[in-house]
């Protein structure tokens, strides 16, 4: 695959088996997925990916769900709108 045809890396958060977690975490990073954070208690990672491997990282058998990463903007406090 050339350079122009990769898509840019995504965050994102997997919930997975978290009996199985040590194993999905490696099979995640086999689909593509770059970890940045691990949370083993609650059974979620997290991490960046090329959009273009998202549905491999849906396929790896233990993630029960991909969501893309989002960072939301509020409104300073003394804002009229809230």
């Amino acid at each position: 695959m050339s350079e122009s045809s990769r898509s840019e890396p995504v965050g994102v958060i997997l919930a997975v088996d978290p009996d199985r977690f040590a194993e999905v975490v490696e099979a995640a990073r086999r689909a593509g997925l770059t970890v940045t954070g691990e949370q083993q208690i609650l059974g979620t990672l997290s991490g960046t990916i090329a959009e273009d491997r998202i549905p491999a990282l849906e396929a790896v058998a233990g993630v029960e769900s991909v969501d893309r990463d989002r960072t939301i903007h509020l409104p300073p406090p003394d804002s009229p709108i809230q």
